[in-house]
């Protein structure tokens, strides 16, 4: 059992999470893809008594009969997924101060998935200070480019 921390990217919601595993998924639903305006979202499965709320509690949508998500008012950032009645909830892979600490096990809602996506490792990449675009507006605006 490891304990880790995230958050929103405004700050306002910030969370810490007693985990079992390093084990996440991909969800691929209509629900999730509208909920977070891309083609997939990765969660991770936990328990609701594990997680501690250390700034606010996200503000939650109820977007199904059944379930509710969680996420920042304040930023927009997801944060959750929670199934009525159940100890379990879901929180956003991307959410946590160190994503890079999970593995993708598994596949949900793939009757939503958008195969040409699942596999992107032959494309072309560029880190984001590599796009002078981008680059030059964090120096105009900042002075700098963000850590």
């Amino acid at each position: 059992m490891r304990v880790a921390t995230g958050g929103c990217q405004c700050g306002t919601v910030r969370y810490s999470v007693r985990l079992m595993d390093d084990e996440a998924y991909l969800c691929h639903c209509r629900m999730c893809q509208r909920a977070t305006g891309g083609v997939s979202i990765a969660f991770t499965l936990v328990e609701v008594a594990a997680v501690t709320w250390t700034t606010r509690e996200p503000e939650r949508y109820r977007s199904s009969p059944f379930a509710q998500r969680g996420f920042c008012a304040r930023c927009g950032t997801p944060m959750t997924y929670e199934s009525d009645g159940h100890d379990m909830m879901d929180l956003t892979v991307g959410s946590f101060d160190d994503p890079s600490a999970f593995r993708p096990v598994a596949h949900s809602g793939v009757e939503s998935w958008h195969p040409q996506w699942l596999d992107t490792r032959g494309l072309p990449t560029q880190r984001t200070d590599e796009n002078e675009r981008i680059a030059n507006r964090w120096i105009e605006t900042l002075g700098r480019l963000p850590h």
